[in-house]
């Protein structure tokens, strides 16, 4: 049986901290729950699977992964600031360099190192699929350096 909060006079912190612990364990035992839950479900659609083809290896299915949204750049809006950044450029510029000019733009005065590099695996991800026709990178440098293909 769970105990009681009880308070201390000559603690308040003691009381709050006591407080909180009491909480998370609360969420820690619903999350609990919740996973059985989710475990159960999934192997409810694993049997529906075998109904349909009892040869599916179930095995093979990954789990599938969602990549962290973007916070600076609204859906299909990095491309065109990537090309604003390279239209300004009078060199051509690393993914680094390149996520580094954007959030300067973006008001990040000292962006951290993190956001940098979350930033920049966006970038060079717009670079080699999105932007591939606007941009060629230089094959003599590591890491490539981006430059756009024509005068956009």
């Amino acid at each position: 049986m769970p105990h009681a909060f009880k308070s201390s006079p000559d603690h308040p912190a003691v009381d709050y901290l006591v407080r909180l612990h009491a909480d998370l364990g609360g969420q820690i035992h619903r999350n609990r729950q919740e996973a059985k839950s989710l475990a159960n479900a999934m192997r409810h659609v694993e049997a529906v699977i075998k109904l349909f083809n009892p040869t599916y290896n179930v095995r093979r299915i990954s789990a599938r992964r969602r990549n962290k949204a973007n916070t600076w750049f609204k859906r299909g809006m990095m491309g065109r600031a990537v090309l604003d950044v390279l239209k300004a450029a009078t060199e051509p510029l690393s993914a680094k360099a390149i996520a580094e000019r954007l959030l300067l733009a973006k008001g990040h005065a000292t962006p951290a190192p993190a956001d940098v590099r979350d930033l920049e695996c966006g970038v060079r991800s717009v670079l080699r699929q999105s932007l591939a026709k606007h941009v060629i990178a230089d094959g003599s440098t590591v890491p490539a350096r981006w430059r756009l293909t024509r005068a956009e």
